[in-house]
């Protein structure tokens, strides 16, 4: 079976960012399967060009098409990137030869009219995958306010629910919702981790003895800076922290980075780091660093639906998880028992639940390791894209 997958924001394992796609591509390919991504040649989350046009290894072709350069600029500049992506990828998906299935993949959702037509011209199954529920998270963040815009959106929301042989989420929070705007076929393969890419974390965690006497506490975030993921927030936990031995390390890049850096200065904190983001084949290294993780969102309802991948990064890791996100995936922290929950939006609830980490190192590790059995028992990759399989090979029957 030849897969082709359209996906903007696409990352290989040597990149930063998300690399899911590239995972179970691996995992596809490992099943007897071939696969042809067509991918940005810019990075989603940094800005920076891939160096090749196209790149290959064993049955996994990465096709890099044409965009308008727009990181970190207005949306209506990021408009005009995901609308020449849809454009060049079209084109580019024209030329890939025997194809068996079409994997569209959002956001941005205008890349899922260029899998439905590719799908539809080829007369092959159309998967449609939703990693996050756009429109309806950018409206609720501010992104996204103009009447026509949003009207157009969600007509092309409903439009690509209902002509997808099988819509695909991520996350159980997104089912009622695909359902009710017309897919007729949801299937969930959630976020999960690759748990042995974190092997080396969790030897680390598993060499440190209770007795062990930092001079600090590290708590890192490791993602993108954007408007979403409320880091100014944690600039304010640091400060009410500033007098204890907790470092705050905030690890990526993203459109609020500079602001962030510049606000970290003005507050003169000295218990906050900025790293640049690092390819996901050594994230594991900069995991092992920590004591603990922190995975953040704004208070918006909608973000209770959502499934963050760094979350099952962090708990392959071995890393007890301070939540401030509500929702689906504090349902799954409370079930591993593997972190503390604070409530978004409030600093002082943040700055608390970091403080009861690193008053008891002994127990933070308990978490960490208790992550690492529940992330192996229910959200290893390997699992998930065996089911992953079985999808795809009964829609290519």
């Amino acid at each position: 079976m030849h897969i082709l997958i359209i996906h903007q924001a696409f990352a290989a394992i040597n990149e930063p960012g998300g690399t899911r796609h590239h995972e179970l591509a691996r995992h596809l390919v490992q099943r007897g399967h071939r696969v042809t991504i067509i991918a940005s040649p810019v990075s989603y989350l940094t800005g920076a060009s891939s160096e090749q046009e196209e790149t290959a290894e064993e049955d996994i072709t990465i096709i890099r098409a044409y965009v308008y350069r727009a990181h970190n600029k207005s949306f209506v500049h990021r408009v005009f990137a995901f609308l020449s992506f849809m454009a060049s990828s079209f084109i580019a998906g024209l030329r890939v030869k025997n194809v068996d299935l079409v994997w569209g993949t959002s956001p941005p959702i205008f890349q899922g009219v260029t899998a439905w037509a590719l799908a539809r011209l080829k007369r092959v199954p159309f998967l449609l995958e939703i990693r996050d529920l756009w429109p309806a998270f950018a409206i609720a963040v501010g992104v996204l306010t103009n009447k026509t815009l949003i009207s157009a959106s969600e007509w092309l929301e409903r439009f690509l629910y209902r002509n997808a042989d099988r819509v695909m989420v991520n996350s159980p929070g997104y089912t009622d919702h695909v359902r009710d705007l017309g897919a007729k076929h949801v299937e969930l393969i959630p976020n999960g981790a690759d748990v042995r890419m974190f092997d080396s974390a969790k030897k680390t965690v598993d060499s440190i003895q209770s007795s062990t006497v930092k001079m600090s506490f590290s708590i890192l975030y490791a993602g993108a800076h954007g408007m979403s993921n409320d880091l100014g927030l944690v600039l304010d936990a640091a400060k009410i922290l500033e007098d204890d031995a907790v470092e705050i390390v905030l690890l990526g890049d993203g459109k609020e980075k500079a602001n962030l850096q510049a606000r970290a200065k003005e507050m003169a904190l000295q218990n906050v780091i900025f790293l640049p983001s690092v390819p996901k084949s050594e994230m594991a290294d900069a995991l092992a660093k920590a004591d603990a993780c922190l995975a953040i969102l704004k208070p918006i309802e909608w973000y209770k639906a959502t499934y963050p991948n760094k979350v099952f990064d962090y708990m392959a890791a071995s890393k007890p998880v301070v939540l401030a996100i509500d929702g689906v995936v504090r349902e799954v922290v409370d079930a591993a028992g593997c972190g503390i929950f604070a409530e978004p939006g409030n600093a002082k609830a943040l700055a608390g639940a970091m403080m009861t980490l690193a008053k008891d190192p002994a127990r933070s590790r308990e978490m960490g390791q208790a992550g690492r059995t529940y992330v192996e028992e229910r959200f290893d990759r390997a699992k998930l894209a065996d089911e992953l399989v079985g999808i795809l090979e009964e829609m290519v029957k």
